[in-house]
């Protein structure tokens, strides 16, 4: 058990320190490659803080823990809307200035619905898997193209300041560090669905529940990480953008990549229990953000709600352990 502990802990710490070196590499490739910064910042950067958990959720799906990656796309979200953004709005009040956001919030909506919607028949094929990545690829296209078209808009000009600085790093470096930090990526992962899946086996803790809580909030820090430095800089809408982009990583190329891997029979708990309340979280933070006649904002009380309710979510899924 000790040794499972241990493999969990550095798991996730081997986990973001690679996730960050391979952004690095990505990023200085990219550039090295004539990619536009923009397209560097909200694909390469984009990707990297959703790269745990799209490993993670790989390797459990590839070792036969399908639950497991779905309870970390799903806690990942939750994590990311209630933990995070409720840090960070009881931190700093966040003020929701960019039309890419206000137009993002209602999309996230709908693919959260879209995600619902598939889990009725308590199965997720690799059709629903494809159907997912087709949503995915469409998104992302039009979200580089919106970022093109409008490169004064406030999330494009702070996600280009968010981006790693990697002009002194060479091109022989920025391959080594992308190569290195994704052969990490997966030992780290390795390490941390071993550990995982061997605690709840020896406690009689399902996988999904592992993966709602200890691998969600793991693979979350470097969202975590990043929305707390965006905030220090008073990039509201990269903290928020950070939340949303990730969210739909989640949703829909890390719950593609596990059941492409493995078609997974889902539990009826997760619709009514998890993605319920992720639903829920998501139209409050479309409710809070969007502002409709009035600039959107997201204030402390709200923040310290949305901790609130993570507090008692976690609570209540360590109770079902415990009884």
């Amino acid at each position: 058990m000790l040794l499972a502990v241990l493999a969990v802990v550095a798991g996730l710490a081997l986990l973001v320190w690679s996730a960050d070196k391979f952004v690095d590499g990505a990023a200085a490739t990219a550039r090295y490659a004539g990619m536009p910064p923009l397209l560097i910042g909200m694909l390469i950067v984009g990707f990297g803080t959703s790269a745990p958990e799209m490993v993670v959720s790989a390797m459990a799906s590839a070792d036969g823990n399908p639950a497991l990656a779905l309870g970390n796309a799903y806690g990942s979200n939750i994590t990311n809307i209630a933990l995070i953004l409720g840090l960070v709005a009881l931190i700093s009040p966040i003020a929701v200035n960019s039309q890419v956001l206000r137009k993002e919030l209602p999309i996230l909506m709908l693919v959260t619905l879209f995600a619902g919607w598939q889990l009725f028949d308590h199965q997720l094929s690799r059709l629903d898997a494809w159907c997912l990545f087709a949503v995915f690829v469409v998104l992302m296209s039009w979200s580089v193209w919106q970022g093109m078209r409008n490169p004064q808009d406030a999330m494009a000009s702070g996600v280009n300041n968010e981006q790693p600085d990697t002009n002194a790093m060479t091109l022989k470096q920025a391959i080594i560090w992308l190569l290195v930090g994704l052969v990490l990526l997966i030992v780290a992962s390795r390490f941390l669905v071993y550990g995982a899946v061997f605690i709840a086996q020896s406690l009689g803790v399902s996988d999904l529940v592992i993966g709602l809580t200890v691998v969600a909030i793991g693979t979350s820090l470097p969202e975590l990480a990043s929305s707390l430095i965006a905030i220090k800089k008073g990039e509201h809408d990269i903290a928020l953008g950070n939340v949303i982009g990730s969210n739909l990583f989640n949703t829909l190329a890390v719950v593609g990549i596990a059941a492409a891997i493995e078609p997974m029979a889902v539990d009826a708990v997760v619709l009514t229990r998890d993605w319920t309340l992720m639903a829920v979280l998501t139209a409050a933070v479309f409710v809070m953000g969007y502002g409709y006649k009035k600039q959107g904002r997201i204030n402390r009380l709200e923040g310290a709600a949305l901790l609130a309710v993570f507090v008692g979510y976690t609570g209540y899924l360590v109770s079902t352990v415990i009884a």
